[in-house]
């Protein structure tokens, strides 16, 4: 077992890099998770881990999920300076793990239920939103999120954190706007846009159906093409003074209206 204790080395310095910069993660195709909840949930889903770094006094707290590791995993020690410079949250329990990233092409979908259900997110650029948005796809188990025309790393801390592990809990595809409606429309799954425009109360329309739940950013809402190209476009009726909602919040209600219809099952 290797024994690092200098932020100066190398390595670590390459992890850094990793934690603070989108490019470098897709560059190196590799990213870090921190937290024993979140590297619990890398090993349910096909993610590999390559490297797990932890603080040796930490050693007692995280041995269940150092036994659990594959035996090909390279285990570090590092101190807690060196966890201190490479963790994004101060609350962790001084465990990281080093993650091949995936691709979430289209093509990689696989679909159990011929009427799924789809989660969409167009251009959404705050973590936070969809951090928020992924832990609702994945209360609802929902099949599929799809982030379209995306302006964020995927692999963003933020979004790992916000989604308190989500991130490896749905299946994920990304792809532009374009494409996803020429894959459903393709698949024969009803779009349903989020949008003032032209638009039904969102509880008056049948979600039992394969069905795509799409929302937008809260500052321009969805672009033309998802207006346009809808089975149906849908609101949620405001009854106070403003005229929209947080689009995380907005998302969940009418995806567990769907599952309401759907008698809560896949």
């Amino acid at each position: 077992m290797k024994n690092i204790s200098s932020i100066q080395n190398p390595f670590i310095k390459e992890l850094i890099k990793l934690q603070e910069k989108s490019r470098e993660r897709r560059k190196k195709q590799r990213f870090l998770v921190e937290g024993k909840r979140e590297i619990s949930l890398v090993l349910k889903s096909d993610y590999l881990i390559e490297t797990v770094l932890f603080v040796n006094e930490n050693h007692l707290n995280n041995e269940d999920i150092l036994e659990e590791l594959p035996k090909d995993v390279d285990l570090i020690q590092i101190t807690k300076e060196v966890y201190q410079k490479l963790a994004y949250r101060e609350s962790t329990e001084g465990i990281l793990a080093v993650v091949k990233t995936k691709n979430f092409s289209l093509a990689s979908l696989k679909f159990q239920s011929k009427t799924p259900l789809i989660m969409i997110m167009e251009g959404i650029e705050k973590p936070g939103n969809i951090g928020a948005m992924l832990r609702t796809a994945d209360a609802a188990n929902v099949d599929a999120v799809f982030i379209a025309d995306p302006k964020t790393d995927m692999f963003n801390p933020n979004i790992i954190r916000s989604s308190v592990g989500c991130v490896f809990t749905n299946q994920i595809a990304t792809d532009s706007s374009e494409n996803i409606i020429n894959f459903l429309k393709k698949e024969n799954i009803n779009i349903y846009s989020a949008t003032l425009q032209n638009s039904n109360e969102y509880f008056k329309e049948d979600y039992t159906k394969a069905s795509a739940i799409v929302v937008g950013t809260e500052a321009t809402g969805l672009s033309e093409i998802w207006r346009e190209r809808a089975t149906q476009n849908i609101n949620i009726p405001m009854q106070g003074e403003i005229d929209s909602m947080n689009v995380s919040v907005a998302c969940a209600i009418i995806i567990f209206e769907a599952k309401r219809q759907r008698n809560f099952m896949i």
